[in-house]
């Protein structure tokens, strides 16, 4: 099957330097700045190393210099966090609210992202990645099902497990309210027709189609207010 365009792609806005920080709600926090700052971190470290290495010549060391891959992936990361939160903030209403980069207590870790609309809270993780996300069903009859997530050839099912987690977090904090998990790949090769689907409940699509369904939830029964109000005093700004 033939590849075809990112679906959405153009429909996100012209980049910025941290396009997510300058549309971000009052108290949000900025998606991608975990992500961010680990990059910055990581090339200070390596242009240190190039220049401790190459003494005089480091200046040019450095110029010459490609990025690591392990450094350079955080700012994949961060722009896909970015960018995807920049179409969040833009869904921000009385009835939608949105949270970025918080804390999981007891954990290094992070959520990507919060929605909370009238219906439930949606946990959503980002992801930049190549090649068409796709799920792959072994078993069934014989023996048990097991669903596999594929970007391009890269097995990704790990991060349905992820996903997971951070469900739990939130639902063990508010026992009430629904949650659902969602991973959004930012820029993959989505077809034209189709393409979303979900997997042990996490559901996985693009910027665009997240943002319809987060919009056909603006009416319910909870108070998007006071959960916002909840999930930032106990989730902290990473």
């Amino acid at each position: 099957m033939s590849r075809v365009p990112p679906r959405g792609h153009g429909t996100l806005l012209p980049d910025l330097e941290h396009p997510s920080a300058e549309l971000s709600p009052a108290g949000a926090g900025v998606a991608g700045s975990p992500a961010r700052r680990e990059y910055e971190r990581r090339t200070a470290k390596d242009e240190a190393r190039l220049r401790e290495k190459w003494g005089r010549l480091g200046s040019l060391a450095v110029a010459l210099s490609d990025e690591r891959q392990s450094t350079k992936a955080w700012e994949r990361g961060a722009i896909g966090e970015e960018r995807l939160g920049t179409r969040l903030n833009s869904l921000a209403t009385d009835s939608i609210a949105v949270l970025h980069d918080r804390l999981i207590p007891g954990s290094k870790a992070n959520i990507d992202h919060i929605v909370i609309t009238g219906s439930g809270i949606w946990v959503i993780d980002a992801k930049r990645y190549n090649g068409r996300p796709e799920l792959k069903v072994d078993g069934g009859i014989l023996r048990p099902r097991a669903e596999k997530l594929l970007a391009g050839r890269r097995d990704c099912t790990k991060l349905v497990d992820g996903v997971l987690k951070q469900v739990d977090v939130v639902r063990n904090l508010l026992t009430d309210v629904p949650v659902t998990g969602a991973l959004c790949f930012v820029e993959a090769a989505w077809p034209l027709i189709g393409g979303a689907f979900s997997t042990r409940g996490v559901h996985v699509l693009w910027p665009r189609r997240l943002a319809e369904h987060l919009a056909k939830e603006r009416a319910g029964d909870i108070d998007v207010g006071a959960i916002r109000g909840s999930l930032t005093a106990l989730l902290k700004s990473a």
